[in-house]
């Protein structure tokens, strides 16, 4: 397990705001960080980070945490891969104790999935850098497309053998468990036994935006078209072909810093333009584009281009690309290579400056690349330049910003030679159908928000006492520390004067909780309150602070500190104003002792309900009955009794 003094170690190096940032555009606003949502297709920013308390708040989906726990909900992350995420990011040393063998075998299914990954990325690399067959042939490959040894190293480029066994001998040498090995499609199994999946191919290892390897691309060098040129790994646990781009975790900062992502379609073509200094440079991997790789590309940029290379069936699929960028609200570039050329033979041909000036010069708005290729494929056909003008309106009509559509209308109609109302009519005609079809698609993905501030784990109920329970956190969370004079009750319930020696807030709840008995009941709660009773109860002076449980493992209680806590709008200062309410402690001494008296109260209204059921429930002789009222009664005349020390009428 990772020692404590190394999770204190990682807590005070990481920055939420830079490890958002590799994941999420953010904008600065105030002292804060905005941007949109990653856990949901919202339209208007409602996700924050605070830099100065290193949390963040997501007010579309309930969400907030730590920068741990932005890992764990994102990324599906467990608690020792996120700290050792962190780590490695922060390049920060872990000491572990010893694990038993016990713990050992409970490390998490998805972390045991990701080493056998990246036992096999290695295991490749070795074979492509150090191996006779693998230098002779895949090393060769990569040489010969200009890629240098730095390159093959930050992509984890490898080779595999033409021996149909190499990796799993590799494996059962080193004691692993096989079955991962073919739950991840790198060792497959026929009537003759096992063998590997990938033989005689140079390898690309296809990284999840955190950097761990998810699956593999695999490139045959043989010519026998008999063999599938790519082969991918399979969908698993951890690999999910409709939610990757390949390059991405090599180009998301360089994505965010120049805000634009160029779209290519291939391994090597993201390589050779990130060789070439264009480091923003992403791939479909040879896949139609999904609305998942759209979402996250939009995370950390609004602008996109796209490159063809001159293949018309590529570009009529590269077309739906452009469409669901719209769609998202992104703006859209497209550029064409010349004849013969694609992104990788083009920075390879005409090197690093070339590229440059083609990409800065030769850019057009993807209304204009668009018009021109439907025009040029419908010349001398009314019918299809009809289509044509259909084909434009339907793309229009996705646009969600109604002033940019406007414009496009004006201009298509002009690129078109048509009549600019005929066109916006056809548009706002699409319109309906597409924001019809958009509201269902957003109601379907919209997660249900929670109402309360914490919201249950799965299979756990709310408790009656839940409300009291929060804002008895509340008040611990934000004053347990603080010493102030408590009022005593006299026999009428009436709040006598206030004592002279001051006791601190987390000391009365605790004293006062103890004394009847009484403890929380919901899980994240007991937790925190756990921490401030044992304070308490040991004499200390210094209570437990929000720090400690924003570094807390349970997620539930972090979260539940960062609902309790932040205050997301700020009380005036009266007093400049000329109005001098009472003081704080006054206010607080009262809503501390009556937080107190309702929390009391409901348990016992729940004492109360439960002893009538049970009367109702069981046939009770009449003794036992005479009884049962007795003890309801007592019950109900404590009630009343905290009724009147809270002011109601009984």
């Amino acid at each position: 397990m990772i020692t404590q003094v190394t999770i204190d170690k990682i807590f005070e190096t990481a920055r939420i705001e830079e490890v958002v940032a590799d994941f999420v555009q953010m904008k600065r606003v105030g002292g804060n960080y905005r941007g949109l949502s990653p856990f949901t297709n919202e339209k208007t920013p409602s996700f924050y980070v605070s830099p100065s308390k290193q949390i963040y708040k997501c007010f579309s989906s309930g969400s907030g945490g730590n920068v741990v726990g932005f890992l764990m909900e994102l990324e599906k992350m467990s608690y020792p891969e996120a700290l050792r995420y962190l780590a490695n990011r922060y390049g920060i040393e872990i000491e572990e104790t010893q694990q038993s063998e016990e713990q050992k075998e409970q490390r998490s299914r998805r972390e045991s999935l990701y080493l056998v990954n990246e036992f096999a990325a290695k295991f490749f690399a070795n074979q492509l850098l150090k191996g006779e067959e693998g230098v002779r042939i895949g090393l060769s490959y990569f040489k010969e497309r200009g890629f240098t040894e730095k390159t093959i190293k930050d992509f984890e480029l490898g080779y595999t053998l033409q021996q149909s066994d190499a990796l799993l001998k590799e494996a059962q040498s080193t004691g692993h468990n096989i079955d991962l090995f073919k739950e991840l499609g790198l060792i497959m199994e026929n009537e003759r036994g096992l063998y590997d999946r990938f033989r005689e191919r140079v390898m690309f290892p296809i990284h999840n935006l955190s950097g761990r390897i998810a699956g593999f691309g695999g490139r045959t060098l043989r010519s026998d078209k008999k063999i599938a040129k790519y082969i991918n790994s399979p969908e698993s646990e951890i690999y999910n072909k409709s939610k990757l781009l390949y390059g991405l975790y090599q180009a998301r900062k360089a994505v965010v810093k120049k805000d634009r992502a160029y779209l290519v379609e291939g391994y090597t073509d993201v390589i050779s333009f990130h060789q070439a200094g264009v480091e923003n440079t992403i791939a479909t991997s040879g896949t139609s584009l999904t609305e998942e790789q759209v979402r996250q590309i939009k995370r950390l940029t609004n602008n996109v281009t796209i490159l063809f290379d001159g293949d018309a069936a590529g570009i009529k699929a590269s077309m739906r690309g452009i469409d669901m960028f719209l769609r998202e609200g992104l703006h859209v570039h497209t550029l064409l290579f010349p004849d013969g050329e694609d992104p990788d033979s083009f920075a390879r041909s005409r090197g690093a400056e070339e590229l440059h000036r083609f990409l800065n010069e030769e850019v057009s708005d993807f209304l204009l690349f668009k018009t021109r290729y439907l025009l040029e494929e419908a010349e001398g056909s009314p019918l299809k330049k009809a289509e044509a003008i259909r084909e434009i309106a339907r793309t229009l009509a996705l646009m969600p910003n109604d002033v940019d559509r406007n414009v496009y209308v004006r201009e298509s109609s002009k690129l078109l030679d048509t009549e600019e109302n005929l066109l916006l009519g056809e548009v706002n005609r699409l319109r309906v159908t597409v924001t019809e079809k958009q509201y269902k698609r957003r109601e379907k993905e919209t997660p249900a928000i929670e109402v309360v501030h914490a919201p249950t784990k799965v299979g756990v109920d709310l408790p009656l006492t839940f409300t009291q329970e929060e804002k008895l956190m509340e008040l611990l969370l934000k004053y347990g520390e603080k010493a102030i004079c408590f009022c005593m009750m006299d026999e009428n319930g009436r709040p006598s004067e206030p004592s002279e020696e001051p006791e601190l807030v987390a000391q009365y709840i605790v004293e006062e909780l103890n004394a009847d008995e009484l403890t929380l009941q919901y899980p994240p709660f007991v937790s925190v309150y756990a921490e401030f009773q044992k304070a308490v109860l040991e004499g200390q002076t210094v209570m437990p602070d929000i720090k400690q449980f924003l570094r807390h493992e349970d997620q539930a209680v972090v979260k539940l500190v960062i609902d309790l806590t932040d205050e997301r709008y700020k009380l005036s200062d009266w007093e400049k104003k000329g109005i001098y309410p009472k003081s704080r402690d006054v206010v607080l001494e009262r809503e501390v002792r009556e937080s107190v008296l309702r929390f009391k109260e409901k348990i016992l209204q729940g004492m109360i309900e439960e002893k009538k059921t049970a009367w109702r429930e069981n046939a009770l002789d009449e003794e036992a009955s005479m009884e049962m009222f007795r003890e309801i009664y007592e019950l109900s005349d404590m009630q009343r009794m905290i009724q009147r020390m809270l002011g109601q009428e009984v």
